[in-house]
């Protein structure tokens, strides 16, 4: 094959932005493609050229084979790169790249169509002795048997998986423990794999307890070679998604490795991989383990994998697609230190992790040595519905597990991320509970432990109150800069004592009133009943306050957008939205109004006017960053108005209906 000179990234965000550092670096010159709301994002900057498309849907932009190739023709490129998602494992894509004269950068289309369906994949290592467990395969347009859950336990047993047969991600994956569960998780599977996917075939594989999520990081070439870059352990997951990942694992011995490496490396030459690929594996307690799927493309954790082989996995993509046999590097590679990774999401965990939307008012990560952080966003960068909800991903290395874990901690723990909800909090919760430090992980780790306490866990009680103080003096440093009369007049001077200034607060579901006074013994504060007791006020500013409460001293930084404050110091951050004195009247929603909880897009309405139904009934269910979330009825009541359509776009805290008694 010859060099490839100009390649086209058929995605975006972070990993559109990965793929054009290392393309700078050997000198290739790159094109991105970018939806409308991607116009001004990172990446489309970071590119030599850029071709738009418009819409914003993935199935008129990033999945639109034809207008991808067309711009890749139309810009003179030699090679296409998919990136992970969208494309990247659709053998038409791959075929019609190699019709239109253009190298995929990936496996061969035959091998992605035979990985592509779980099913076929499972057959084919099964014949190659990798180890797979036993299933049922639901065809797209099948119809269900009536005794399929007595089926299922028969022949797959419970607890058991509905996944989706085409495509992964966690999407079209759904636990059940038994029989009479079992339909509604066909049916909704069904619905998110064909969203998701086009197809809605599913299979139901049984559940392994207290099981690991490992994988092997597999490269060949066309000189025959065919090697194992060692294993990641992806067992902190959330909604069957990997949230933080590591390689390499603390479960895995040398011995185990060698043979999940053995395996990795029989399941790439039985199916004649080319490239960059994993082999995921499911790894009971006792070390036993079984054929998930192969992953025809690059993973969104091969940073961890760069980092404890200090390999570039792109720049040797590129290279095997350019013909080129893999280095003696890479075929004798050895692992030297730890990684961890860890996703970070815009979205909100208390509340269900439901995706949040917004602009990034403020992005900032800090930069430490041994830190790498991938990112597909920055600030003033919006997040919207369309897409999946990571911001960035953020890898420490270390010598050792326990210093990458500790340097990830701190990192994210004093990022700054404005403007979005974010997961961030979970993420510094679980890198420093102890479980996870001792490495007693598995998939089941976020049922164990619960989001929300893990959050509290490591937030100070003083938190809200000393941050709400800080927010109201930041605000009253404003105005005294910005007075225009007596401005030399103290902070609430009267000329007839008075009582003290006030300002409310909301966070979350909850309101807190602050009021304080500037007088001759100093500043006196308290948040609602609870007095402070000795305060030294050291100075404050529209953006920093730093002050002493009870003796220890606290420097805050303030970052006011609009009517929100969000306050960041060592106790945590928060976002504080100030409560107007004089609300509208007419402000406050009908009572029994079902509001939505995230932004999103309408799929089904399941209630109709006039209907009577009982607490928990589905009544909408939106789509928002790939996924499905159904709104329910609080208690029992009837629909009094439905203020929405299939296919309507809404935004979070829109009125969807109203019931009567749903209060």
């Amino acid at each position: 094959m010859a060099p490839i000179r100009k390649l086209l990234i058929a995605n975006r965000g972070e990993i559109a932005s990965r793929i054009i550092a290392t393309a700078r670096r050997m000198d290739i010159a790159t094109v991105a493609i970018y939806s409308d709301s991607d116009a001004d994002a990172p990446y489309v900057k970071e590119a030599d050229e850029a071709v738009a498309l418009a819409g914003n849907a993935p199935s008129q932009t990033y999945l639109r084979d034809d207008l991808i190739i067309a711009a890749a023709l139309r810009t003179g490129c030699d090679a296409i790169h998919p990136g992970y998602g969208f494309l990247s494992e659709n053998a038409p894509f791959a075929s019609a790249c190699a019709k239109a004269g253009l190298i995929f950068v990936g496996p061969a289309p035959n091998v992605i169509a035979s990985m592509g369906s779980k099913i076929l994949a499972k057959e084919l290592m099964a014949a190659a002795g990798v180890p797979v467990l036993s299933g049922i395969t639901i065809a797209d347009d099948e119809e269900l048997k009536s005794d399929i859950g007595d089926e299922a336990g028969r022949t797959v047993g419970y607890p058991l998986l509905v996944k989706a047969a085409f495509g992964g991600g966690g999407r079209g994956m759904r636990a059940v423990n038994n029989p009479n569960e079992l339909i509604h998780a066909i049916a909704s599977a069904r619905r998110e794999a064909e969203s998701a996917f086009g197809n809605g075939t599913v299979f139901l594989e049984h559940y392994v307890e207290s099981p690991r999520h490992i994988e092997v990081q597999i490269f060949a070439d066309t000189h025959g070679n065919a090697v194992h870059l060692f294993e990641r352990e992806c067992s902190i997951q959330r909604r069957y998604q990997k949230i933080i990942e590591e390689a390499p694992s603390m479960a895995v011995t040398d011995d185990l490795r060698a043979e999940l490496g053995a395996a990795a490396v029989k399941a790439a030459q039985a199916i004649g991989y080319v490239g960059a690929g994993t082999v995921e594996f499911v790894m009971g307690t006792d070390g036993k383990f079984f054929f998930l799927e192969v992953n025809t493309r690059l993973q969104v954790e091969h940073p961890v994998t760069e980092a404890i082989t200090s390999l570039d996995l792109v720049a040797l993509q590129l290279g095997v697609a350019e013909g080129i046999a893999l280095p003696p590097a890479v075929l004798n590679a050895s692992i030297r230190g730890w990684a961890i990774e860890a996703r970070l999401y815009a979205e909100d965990v208390t509340a269900g992790f439901l995706p949040s939307s917004g602009t990034l008012v403020k992005f900032e990560i800090p930069t430490f040595a041994g830190l790498r952080v991938d990112s597909g966003v920055a600030e003033g960068s919006k997040v919207d519905i369309h897409y999946d909800p990571m911001l960035a991903k953020v890898i420490a290395y270390g010598s050792t597990r326990d210093e990458a874990r500790r340097l990830l901690a701190r990192a994210l723990s004093k990022a700054k991320i404005h403007g979005v909800i974010s997961n961030r909090d979970l993420l510094v919760a679980i890198l420093r509970e102890d479980d996870f430090a001792g490495g007693a992980i598995d998939t089941g780790y976020l049922v164990r432990h619960n989001p929300i306490e893990l959050i509290a866990s490591t937030h100070s009680p003083e938190i809200i109150a000393i941050h709400c103080l800080a927010a109201s003096l930041a605000d009253q440093a404003t105005r005294r800069r910005d007075a225009k009369v007596q401005i030399s007049l103290p902070s609430g001077w009267r000329n007839v004592q008075n009582g003290p200034q006030r300002q409310r607060w909301a966070i979350g579901n909850q309101e807190l009133e602050v009021s304080y006074r500037f007088g001759r013994n100093g500043l006196q504060a308290q948040v609602d009943d609870s007095s402070f007791g000795e305060i030294v006020l050291f100075c404050a500013s529209a953006t920093q306050v730093d002050l002493a409460i009870a003796g220890v001293r606290h420097r805050i930084e303030i970052h006011r957008v609009g009517q929100t404050c969000y306050v960041d110091s060592a106790l945590g951050t928060c976002a504080l939205v100030e409560v107007p004195r004089f609300p509208e009247p007419d402000s406050r929603d009908a009572p029994g109004s079902l509001l939505a909880p995230m932004p999103g897009v309408v799929l089904r309405v399941l209630a109709a006017i006039g209907q009577e139904v009982p607490a928990g009934a589905p009544i909408v269910v939106l789509e928002a960053m790939k996924m499905e979330h159904t709104v329910r009825a609080p208690a029992a009541g009837t629909i009094q108005a439905l203020h929405i359509k299939s296919g309507q776009a809404v935004d979070v805290g829109f009125v969807l209906a109203v019931m009567e008694g749903g209060q």
